[in-house]
């Protein structure tokens, strides 16, 4: 009997101790680990970064231009009697480059002279007949005097000498403006046809550069704005122009027409095409 007793008493012993360690495992806190809390948590994904359009540099093909160029015409239908320019040749303004032949306007001129001799003849005789006397002219009233003129033709004739003589200086011909001849059509002993071009001069001195933006670049470009231009022809040479001009219309491709100054240099030319370009801010 006693030993029944002993051992039931070591195995109600072993399941308080049982139940004892069962209990500590289930209190035991979960997720104290710093790794576990840090692997949890979601990762963050990363921003992108912004890239600001007025930052990147821009770059267009743009045309060198000249800001004057002018034809030279003829205001007569006259022979070209002498001619003073070359293709290429550099002239000022008010030199002589061409003079037509006079004699037809001269021949038109001392028919003119006789004619108004004739109508202030014609002109007098009416005052003499209507009793004024010769040298006394200036006697009669202003409405008579000027009413005889009209009657005897004076005013028309000395309005046509007058115009014959004008005439006369477009027999000369100099030039407009100081510039380069370009496109020379004239031919010594040829016939001056008025309105066609004899040939034109540009004024190489001063230059711009023509070129187009898009609409959303426009706030880049204000008047003032200095670019970078380099002929296509001269690859390694920089050019700085200054911005003077913005079209005021928007163009229905998007597109904005600017031009810039550029300051002259021998290797640029009307007519060259350039590369555009305005560096990062």
């Amino acid at each position: 009997m006693k030993s029944e007793k002993f051992a039931s008493t070591i195995v109600l012993a072993l399941s308080v101790v049982l139940m004892a360690c069962q209990n500590g495992q289930k209190n035991e806190p979960v997720g104290n680990n710093e790794a576990d809390t840090v692997a949890a948590k979601p990762a963050t994904a990363a921003k992108p970064v912004k890239k600001d359009v007025a930052s990147a540099a821009f770059s267009c093909k743009g045309t060198i231009m000249s800001v004057a160029e002018v034809a030279v015409t003829s205001r007569i239908n006259e022979q070209i009697v002498m001619l003073s320019v070359e293709m290429g040749q550099r002239v000022h303004k008010g030199q002589v480059v061409a003079r037509l032949d006079r004699t037809a306007t001269e021949d038109k001129i001392v028919k003119g002279r006789a004619e108004l001799e004739r109508a202030e003849y014609q002109y007098q005789n009416i005052l003499m007949g209507q009793g004024y006397k010769r040298g006394a002219f200036d006697q009669a009233p202003e409405n008579i005097r000027e009413l005889a003129r009209i009657n005897s033709g004076y005013n028309t004739a000395k309005a046509a000498l007058r115009q014959l003589e004008h005439q006369l200086t477009y027999c000369t011909i100099q030039a407009p403006i100081s510039g380069i001849v370009t496109q020379l059509n004239a031919v010594l002993y040829a016939t001056a046809v008025p309105g066609e071009t004899l040939f034109r001069i540009v004024d190489t001195e001063h230059l711009k550069v023509s070129f187009d933006v898009l609409e959303n670049e426009l706030r880049r470009f204000e008047k003032g704005t200095v670019i970078t231009v380099t002929p296509i022809s001269y690859p390694d040479d920089r050019h700085q122009a200054s911005i003077t001009a913005v079209s005021p219309v928007v163009e229905k491709s998007g597109m904005v027409h600017l031009e810039a100054t550029l300051t002259p240099h021998p290797r640029l030319m009307p007519g060259m095409s350039a590369i555009v370009t305005l560096d990062g801010k």
